[in-house]
């Protein structure tokens, strides 16, 4: 088969995804304080995340010197999301406050009203957009909550940069407008 740039064009639709078309809709628990603003700010300062993935595993049975492979159980990787940090911090202290919540620091002891996972785990949305605007792609991670929350570097020869910080989330499952 020749390569033929007119039939690869041809198959490219809407010019092809692009990666820097989304946002991200992270909700915090009733136990963490300004979770509702944090999440409103949220949506405009994550700067980077995935549209998720997942593994179904395989099942090895030996049988008669060989290896028969069964379908297995689906497992998910947690979810990471780079966020920008401005000067109020709201967003770092409501997931820190999420985090103490789940276990505190000096105590090492769950807030009271975390209890049962609907007491500290929430949903979350990424959406990817195609380039005039419309939604291609949804989807909502169930059962989330945060289990990493990495360093801010503080560098006296970082000028004219702005502080970002990762956020990485456990989750139940996910959910895409495309599954059923």
């Amino acid at each position: 088969m020749a390569f033929n740039v007119a039939e690869f064009r041809a198959n490219m639709v809407g010019d092809g995804a692009r990666p820097n078309l989304f946002s991200v809709s992270l909700n915090f628990p009733t136990i963490v304080t300004n979770g509702n603003a944090a999440a409103q700010k949220t949506t405009f300062l994550a700067k980077s995340a995935q549209l998720p993935g997942s593994t179904v595993g395989t099942v090895t049975v030996p049988y008669f010197g060989r290896e028969l492979k069964f379908s297995g159980n689906r497992t998910f990787t947690d979810w990471t999301l780079t966020i920008i940090n401005d000067e109020d911090f709201l967003i770092r202290n409501s997931l820190e406050n999420w985090m103490n919540a789940l276990n505190s620091h000096a105590g090492n002891v769950r807030n009271a009203n975390a209890v049962a996972p609907a007491g500290y785990s929430v949903d979350a949305t990424v959406t990817q957009y195609g380039k005039a605007g419309q939604a291609l792609k949804t989807y909502n991670f169930v059962g989330l909550f945060p289990t990493d929350l990495a360093a801010i570097d503080l560098d006296w020869g970082s000028n004219d940069t702005i502080e970002e910080y990762a956020a990485t989330f456990a989750f139940q499952y996910w959910e895409a407008n495309t599954t059923t």
